[in-house]
């Protein structure tokens, strides 16, 4: 076990709250020690400015400039990790795009951020077809592990070695600048480009750190997608404390263990379905001969917890943050008690809000509010979203859309999602992204998407759908319509056609009481075998 404490380090001045400056301190504080395994690509922390500090040049040479966004379409790869760090130490955008993102979503998302560049890996390349490049301003395509394409409306080349470039210089940045665009699921409308500062990147590695005790000589190992904030926070972690990440391709229920062991894992990071599914492995001796000492593990059920603590002792802390906020609720090691997503950290506000955001008093289900005491620990908004942006910042506070409860002795209890999203393994879903691709089929006149309880404790996405006039639709025609118009985890796994849908006196659609009905007889399951639970509450 690290002993974290010796090697803690101080919080850096509100100016050094940048991504270069990051960089270079992990280089003169850490030297020649290891800090990233990516593939076959090691790192040491002295070597990372220099690498990121070269990318940087071989971006400046493609046109890219101080602001301009880029677009990061791969898998766990260092050329995504190296472009992400090469545009903070530049002081342009990076806005990693999630890989099971299909054509009609790459161009959303290249259009809205307005992305010159996109980086992308060579499997995904033929999405692109069905996306219409002449509306989103792309110039460059950067094919990674793969030649160039022909590509209309944009430049396309292989993606290009940077090994004797140039170092560029850093940019003069504060701790205010943007340094990336993360797109967060929509609710009544498109995804959300979330805008990241370089402070709140700083502060997710420096939070996190300090409740993992996370310490020089820790391996932080992870298999989660460096699209999504936990992965990229894991970097920041590792660079603030000496520690070293490991990046693994994608989540094997088989191989977990085995390439914890392989990589002398301290630290493991894991989202709530992951556990039950490793728990249903056959027992083996390597969930007992590793190094790991510690998990992150937020959403995972209380028995599924304890269950995994006592087969292969490991603890997982459980926790709350999102792509807008940062590390703020967390629970501890000696905490007194599970079921709970823990306690308020140092640095944050949080009310339980309730009509008009007044607080409400311990014991009374309302809104999570939050905000921090440190200027830019938080997103600063929604990309091109004013109204979103005023709308969720409201009145001081963030307001998460999750209806939770403040327990007499101070930790939060999670309830339920206020917001109209799905949350399944560990992928946020617009039901209104599904329920647009739903309605460009020929058959379908009215859709509604929702979520019902899986027996992985995560939501799984339903759909109640009406057919046109003289039309019929099979759920399992539709299914494989989906296919190829929306990420595989977005695709409804179950299909109800009925003749009507509740709605209000005004003609909205109660989704709340499709909720409660879950599934029935009626309802096609995709993956037979497969049992929801009734009522279709939706899931912790």
């Amino acid at each position: 076990m690290t002993d974290a404490a010796s090697n803690s380090y101080d919080v850096l001045p509100a100016a050094e709250r940048t991504l270069p400056h990051v960089l270079r301190r992990q280089a003169q504080a850490f030297g020649e020690s290891a800090a990233l395994s990516i593939g076959d690509v090691r790192w040491t922390h002295a070597q990372a400015p220099l690498n990121v500090a070269r990318r940087a040049t071989m971006l400046a040479r493609a046109g890219v400039q101080r602001g301009d966004r880029v677009a990061l379409m791969c898998g766990n790869r260092i050329e995504c990790l190296e472009t992400f760090l090469a545009c903070g130490w530049m002081g342009a955008v990076a806005v990693p795009v999630n890989t099971a993102a299909m054509g009609p979503q790459i161009q959303y998302f290249l259009a809205n951020s307005g992305a010159r560049l996109l980086v992308i890996e060579e499997p995904f390349v033929e999405r692109l077809q069905t996306a219409d490049l002449s509306q989103c301003g792309l110039e460059t395509i950067w094919v990674v592990g793969g030649t160039a394409v022909a590509m209309q409306g944009a430049q396309c080349v292989a993606y290009p070695d940077a090994g004797d470039a140039q170092p560029a210089e850093p940019a003069d940045l504060g701790p205010g600048d943007l340094l990336a665009i993360l797109y967060t699921s929509g609710t009544t409308g498109p995804s959300k480009g979330v805008t990241c500062p370089h402070a709140q990147f700083y502060w997710w590695g420096a939070h996190t750190a300090r409740i993992l005790g996370v310490g020089q000589g820790d391996v932080l190992a992870t298999t989660l997608p460096l699209f999504h904030i936990n992965a990229l926070n894991t970097y920041a972690q590792a660079a603030l404390t000496g520690g070293e990440v490991v990046y693994l391709p994608r989540f094997s229920a088989s191989g977990f263990w085995p390439a914890m062991q392989a990589c002398g894992a301290t630290v493991v990071y894991l989202l709530g379905a992951m556990v039950p599914i490793l728990l249903a492995q056959p027992e083996g001796e390597q969930e007992r001969t590793h190094r790991v000492r510690l998990g992150l593990g937020p959403g995972v059920p209380a028995h599924a917890g304890a269950a995994f603590r006592e087969r292969c002792g490991v603890q997982l802390l459980e926790g709350y943050g999102s792509t807008e906020t940062n590390f703020v609720i967390a629970s501890r090691p000696d905490a007194p008690r599970g079921g709970v997503m823990g306690w308020l950290q140092p640095g944050f506000e949080a009310r339980v809000g309730g009509v008009g955001d007044a607080p409400l008093p311990d014991g009374q289900a309302g809104e999570l509010l939050l905000r921090a005491s440190e200027p830019f620990v938080f997103a600063s908004g929604y990309f091109n979203m004013p109204d979103k942006t005023q709308e969720a910042w409201q009145g001081g506070w963030f307001h998460t859309g999750d209806r939770v409860v403040r327990e007499a002795d101070g930790a939060f209890r999670f309830i339920d999602r206020m917001k109209d999203a799905i949350r399944r393994r560990g992928e946020n879903i617009s039901s209104y992204e599904v329920e647009q691709v739903l309605l460009s089929h020929p058959a379908v006149a009215t859709v509604a998407v929702y979520p019902v309880q899986s027996e992985l404790a995560e939501d799984e996405v339903m759909a109640s759908l009406i057919a046109r006039p003289d039309a019929r639709i099979d759920p399992r025609e539709l299914a494989t319509y989906c296919e190829a118009r929306l990420p595989y985890f977005a695709i409804p796994r179950y299909i109800d056609v009925v003749p009507e849908l509740p709605r209000t006196e005004n003609g909205k659609i109660q989704k709340f009481k499709l909720r409660e009905q879950g599934v029935t007889a009626t309802t096609w399951d995709r993956t037979p075998g497969g049992a929801a639970r009734k009522p279709g509450a939706r899931a912790a």
